[in-house]
């Protein structure tokens, strides 16, 4: 569903992805993982097609792109194959438009559909995330964090994508609320065969979500391989350091001036 190969993109003289190669298949789960500066974000923008590519190619269902600006009409097709749900969704939003209607809106520019037909297609993608009528009726502020990132959510399969990029996209979540959204996103994935790519730097819901994981250091790919294999026995020093970092189990901040265990 989605093939990334030799992917580069350069700020300058600075490289901040360098030959980044992966496959995605139809209905699979991938997850990108590193630090900050890592060049996770970048490679998910150039696969969304937010970020021309300094070098390689990005195909999605079998429609290539290199480097170099697309025209329109080969943005839109792109982006009626592949989506992104970003961290913040109340900044994703417009505050003044209620949510029901920025859904309506997603999909009249990818859906051909009578006005009955809208309406029952907002209906189904807003109950698909678990949202009803009330709630469409509703700005923004007055939905919890959980709910607009559901509605950022809805407006995404509007296109009816075939990849679903979601960077960071529970990171500003309580835990409970990460959880009811990573059983949505695995719902959705089993419903309509969309394949998810991840952006995050969070390994415990990589566990619960993804297949895959590919680690990323400095804009190149460190480490790739089935999520098992590579956070239980991971090879790189740099994916063990990673893992090391989680906090375990009964793990308690130190105070200044104590000396660790």
């Amino acid at each position: 569903m989605l093939e990334v190969r030799s992917l580069r993109k350069e700020f300058g003289d600075f490289v901040a992805v360098d030959d980044v190669t992966f496959s995605l298949p139809e209905q699979g789960s991938l997850a990108i993982v590193g630090e900050s500066g890592s060049g996770k974000t970048t490679t998910a923008r150039m696969i969304a097609g937010l970020e021309t590519p300094s070098g390689g190619t990005v195909a999605v269902a079998g429609a290539e792109r290199g480097p170099g600006r697309p025209r329109p009409r080969a943005r839109r097709a792109r982006g009626r194959r592949i989506q992104m749900v970003f961290q913040d969704p109340y900044s994703s939003l417009d505050r003044h438009q209620r949510v029901g209607d920025a859904v309506a809106e997603a999909v009249a520019l990818h859906q051909d559909l009578p006005a009955a037909g809208r309406r029952a297609r907002v209906a189904e993608l807003l109950d698909l995330v678990g949202l009803d009528e009330r709630q469409a009726r509703s700005l923004p502020k007055a939905l919890s964090g959980g709910q607009r990132q559901r509605v950022a959510i809805a407006r995404a399969l509007a296109a009816q994508p075939r990849v679903l990029i979601l960077d960071e996209a529970i990171a500003a979540l309580d835990v409970s609320i990460q959880a009811q959204i990573l059983a949505l996103l695995a719902r959705i994935r089993a419903d309509t065969g969309t394949a998810l790519l991840f952006i995050t730097h969070d390994l415990g819901a990589v566990r619960h979500i993804s297949d895959d994981v590919l680690v990323m250091r400095a804009g190149r790919v460190v480490e790739h391989g089935p999520v098992g294999s590579v956070l239980d026995a991971p090879e790189d020093p740099y994916t063990r350091r990673l893992i090391d970092s989680i906090p375990k189990p009964g793990w308690k901040p130190r105070r200044r001036g104590e000396k660790a265990a």
